[in-house]
């Protein structure tokens, strides 16, 4: 639930991060629109696991979607990126409920849907390895950018301008999943989440729910993978479709707590910087895979201390979400 102490927290913070173009370098804006974009993705996937509890291990299908839909619309051609924002929510949200559909329909769950949606993240990751049009293993690059480029337009800019884009997005995507789960979609999720056969007896339509988190999570997520494809101007299907891709997806709501809107955002922060330090220290000591152990370690001390995540006992410290 959002209650009025989470909402003045949520416009508190987005009039504080609005004022970092104004007081941050390039750089540091740089690693704050990777907190925005995967902090989105983290509100988006904790829709479908912390709301709905349905654990998707391949959200990199609806990413790396999202993304390719963005960029063969850029390069191949020639439509202004400002329609390949829905169309990477219409790509993303018909993968998601195909992939929901196939495994509801069939009452996959548990870590068995787990194994679903990474068989089918696989195997667009390999379909795209092998697809001349979109570039193959050896990459789709969007058309370098002119000195009359204009942001608005192309959707493409400086640090600056993909800082305050990411932030939007971030603060759209928070909202709408704060007025679903709000709503009776979001009664419906938990129900199914708590015990899924007591909610059919009752009346919850389990099937549909359950497709429609899958559907509007992998939508979201289709969006933050177009913005990724704007932000780093190639792709390569295993850079945004692999399993290591999936992973980076759901480490900040896993991190931060799952069920809670604040905790994708919160574990988003922690995460990123952690990452560009691990990158640093990888490179400088030639230690191969050191993300992965900082991951390791993180989520290690989360499940010692704070086995709900980072959010939960920060806000009941803070009175915020519930009682103390």
């Amino acid at each position: 639930m959002v209650d009025k102490r989470s909402a003045r927290l949520a416009v508190l913070l987005l009039v504080v991060l609005s004022a970092g173009p104004w007081l941050l370098d390039d750089f540091e804006l740089s690693v704050l629109t990777l907190v925005f974009l995967f902090a989105s993705v983290g509100l988006a996937w904790n829709l479908m696991m912390g709301y709905a509890g349905q654990l998707s291990l391949g959200h990199a299908l609806h990413f790396g979607a999202g993304a390719y839909a963005m960029g063969l619309l850029v390069t191949k051609l020639g439509v202004s990126a400002w329609f390949g924002l829905p169309l990477s929510f219409a790509v993303g949200a018909l993968f998601g409920a195909l992939v929901g559909a196939l495994g509801f329909r069939f009452a996959v769950r548990g870590v068995y849907f787990a194994l679903l949606t990474i068989a089918f993240a696989e195997l667009a990751r390999i379909l795209v390895e092998h697809w001349a049009f979109a570039g193959g293993n050896g990459g789709l690059f969007l058309p370098a950018l002119t000195p009359d480029n204009q942001p608005l337009l192309s959707l493409r800019g400086d640090a600056g301008f993909f800082y305050v884009a990411l932030l939007v997005t971030l603060a759209v995507i928070w909202l709408a999943c704060a007025l679903l789960v709000r709503g009776r979609i979001g009664y419906y999720w938990r129900a199914v989440r708590e015990d899924e056969d007591a909610a059919r007896a009752i009346g919850v339509p389990a099937t549909r729910v359950k497709v429609l988190a899958a559907a509007l999570s992998a939508g979201f997520t289709g969006v933050c993978g177009a913005w990724y494809a704007l932000i780093q101007g190639s792709l390569f299907p295993d850079s945004v479709l692999g399993m290591r891709m999936s992973i980076d997806l759901i480490i900040a709501p896993i991190v931060g707590g799952l069920g809670t809107l604040f905790g994708s955002i919160l574990g988003a922060i922690v995460i990123q910087p952690l990452n560009e330090l691990s990158k640093d220290f990888a490179q400088e000591f030639s230690i191969s895979g050191l993300k992965l152990i900082v991951y390791g370690a993180v989520l290690l001390v989360i499940v010692l201390f704070a086995p709900h995540g980072i959010w939960p006992p920060l806000a009941r410290w803070l009175r915020i979400g519930g009682r103390k």
